[in-house]
This record gives structure tokens, C-alpha cells and sequence, in this order.
């Protein structure tokens, strides 16, 4: 008897281009959705789309609410949550980074509504997935989460971010590269059910980003083009795979570590970016494919040392050799390094 099953849960509608943002409303009444629209943002991104979302569902008689938060916390998901029930909203937009977005979809799951991810920069590939990640205290939190019937990204919006955004956008779909590696070692050795082709398409993109690396760059809307389609890739990849593992192996952890141990040292992606150049040497050693990782990370601008990232090295060898700890998901790491292997791998690299 075959009773394998499996429920894959994608946007229906993806906007992306020049100008898509005033095409939002739109794209929700082809969803058909109903009730009151509450918008989760934060102050830059208000500035930026949120209020001429405000003003776009006003002008069609529509009266949307607006949540404005200042960090991702699980107060701030409780805030939406307890706004969503208040408003009787009937579906949620993330308008934002990876705070608003996070949050948002955070607070639908609870409510089960339908979710809108209006990404403002393309800064990590969370604006389609099913995921949400929370800080609490030294802990970062990754949860599950209503992911988005459709996404809305701009890409006049998205070039006109902070370039390092961007590029840590960038690095986080080129972290793919180790994250599916990891996947498949525990599959082999673990026996971790693992999805071809989630697997396929998420080395797929981040192949793509590494060779295409000389042609993301800053000012430019079609860069904005190429990374948020990467996003996108990576974002349906885990949502077919049904978790994070297309996208999360042993870099994630890395920098989930420094999260811990430096709050705010570097963005997130830049953090992920780094771990997997440590982390593909790892794999395929001294003359694999890590220098790859590492020139495409550098051609677009992104970090690739230690100093680069504002750590220090003693930072980022206690980070390689306790972050398996971090969560229970077999990666190159295993049960943990050894302190001189850290340091051989970071040396080798470069990293330090």
C-alpha cells in the first residue's frame, strides 16, 4: 500500500518588475480575498510603499489598518496578532524587510488568514517562504509560518534599497549551495527524507547566482530583477520540501551561533554567506569548489572575512566549533569540530 502524501503550499500570483507595487490590490482581488486589510510594517518601509499602500486601498474604498514595529520579537508578533483580532482583518500584507514580513506571516498562521508579502528589499529569501524567524534573548527562533498567496516585489522599490541588502540577499541564495550539500549528506547518512527537486532547484538558483555574480550590480533595477527571482526560487524550494533544508545546513547554523554570541555583528545573510565558504571546504576540500563560493560572494561586494563581517577570529572558531549545538539537524559538522579543525578551515579560506 502506497501512502506517501504531501501538501505543497505556493504563492498564486508573483509580481515582480518595474512599478508592480500600485498592481497590489489587484493582485488581491484576483484572490478573491475578503474583509479588512491590516498592513504590518516598519518606519523606513512605510516611507518607502506602505503608505502608498495605505493610499492605494483607500482610493478604492477600502479601509486598511496599519501596524507599524520597531524589531522582530515574539511581543511584536503578540502585537499583530491581538491588532488582527481588534481590526477583524481578514488578511494580512508584510510590508518590509524580514522583520515585517516575518511577523506578518507569523500572526496569519495564528489566525489562519491569508498573507500578502510585500518585499522592500531584497535582503533574504523568508518573503515567500513558509518560515518565520524570531530573536529571544540570545536565541533565534525559526517557526512555522502562513507563507504568502502572493508576493508584490518592485524592483524599483528593491534597487533603491541599501546595496548591502541586496547583497546579502545575494550571499543567502549562494548559501544554498552548501545548505543542499548538508541536506543530502544527512540523507545519506541519516537517512533524512530528502526531495530531488526541491534539492535541484535550490542548487539550481544558487548555481545561477554564482555564475552570474559579474552581472549583480548596484544601481542597476535589473539586478534587483535577477536576486529577487532567486529569492523567489529558494522560497518555493522549501515549501516544496515542506521545511528549511533546501536553504539551512551548517552555515545557518554558524550564523545563528554568532547571533548568539555578537547580536547584530553582521546581516544575516552576509553571516551565511561567510559560513558557507567554511563550509563547502568542509565538503570538497582543499581544491573544491569553496573558492567559487568565495569570488562570487566577493564580485557582488559581499563579505568573506572575518574582519569583513566585524568579528573576530576567536569569535568565529567558538562559533564553528559549538554551532551544531544549536539545533538538531545533521550537517557536515556532525557531533562538532574540534578546535583545530576550525581553525584549519577558516585559515585555509581565508575567513580569518
Amino acid at each position: 500500500m502506497f501512502e506517501k502524501s504531501t501538501w505543497i503550499r505556493l504563492p498564486r500570483n508573483v509580481l515582480v518588475g518595474h512599478g508592480v507595487l500600485e498592481q497590489t490590490t489587484a493582485a488581491i482581488d484576483d484572490l478573491h480575498l475578503s474583509g479588512r486589510p491590516l498592513m504590518v510594517t516598519s518606519p523606513t518601509p512605510k516611507e518607502v510603499a506602505g503608505d502608498r499602500l495605505y493610499d492605494q486601498f483607500a482610493d478604492r474604498g477600502t479601509d486598511p489598518a496599519m501596524v507599524t514595529v520597531e524589531e522582530a520579537s515574539f511581543d511584536a508578533v503578540q502585537e499583530v496578532i491581538d491588532a488582527t483580532e481588534e481590526v477583524d482583518a481578514g488578511y494580512l500584507l508584510g510590508v518590509g524587510g524580514g522583520k515585517a514580513i516575518d511577523i506578518a506571516k507569523m500572526a496569519a498562521e495564528h489566525h489562519g488568514v491569508g498573507f500578502i508579502s510585500v518585499p522592500t528589499a531584497a535582503s533574504h529569501d523568508g518573503i515567500v517562504s513558509g518560515r518565520g524567524s524570531v530573536a529571544e534573548g540570545d536565541t533565534r527562533h525559526s517557526v512555522a509560518a502562513e507563507p504568502p498567496l502572493a508576493v508584490i516585489a518592485d524592483t524599483e522599490i528593491l534597487a533603491d534599497a541599501p546595496w548591502r541588502l541586496t547583497t546579502a540577499g545575494c550571499a543567502d541564495i549562494i548559501s544554498n549551495y552548501t545548505a543542499v550539500r548538508d541536506w543530502q549528506l544527512a540523507h545519506r547518512l541519516k537517512n533524512v527524507t530528502y526531495s530531488e527537486y526541491a534539492g535541484a532547484l535550490s542548487e539550481m538558483t544558487a548555481e545561477m547566482l554564482v555564475q552570474n555574480a559579474n552581472s549583480v550590480k548596484q544601481g542597476l533595477e535589473e539586478s534587483a530583477w535577477v536576486v529577487v527571482k532567486a529569492l523567489v526560487s529558494s522560497g518555493v524550494a522549501m515549501s516544496i520540501a515542506g521545511s528549511s533544508r533546501p536553504a539551512s545546513g551548517a552555515e545557518h547554523l554558524f550564523s545563528h551561533k554568532l547571533d548568539q554570541l555578537v547580536p547584530e555583528a553582521a546581516l544575516h545573510g552576509h553571516q551565511v554567506g561567510v559560513g558557507s565558504i567554511m563550509t563547502e571546504y568542509l565538503h570538497s576540500g582543499e581544491h573544491g569548489e569553496w573558492q567559487n563560493v568565495r569570488d562570487a560572494l566577493a564580485t557582488i561586494g559581499a563579505p568573506t572575512t572575518a574582519a569583513e563581517l566585524g568579528i573576530d577570529e576567536g569569535t568565529v572558531i567558538e562559533a564553528l566549533t559549538t554551532c551544531h549545538e544549536i539545533r538538531d539537524r545533521y550537517t557536515i559538522l556532525g557531533d562538532g569540530m574540534d578546535e583545530r579543525a576550525a581553525r584549519e578551515a577558516a585559515t585555509m579560506t581565508g575567513v580569518i
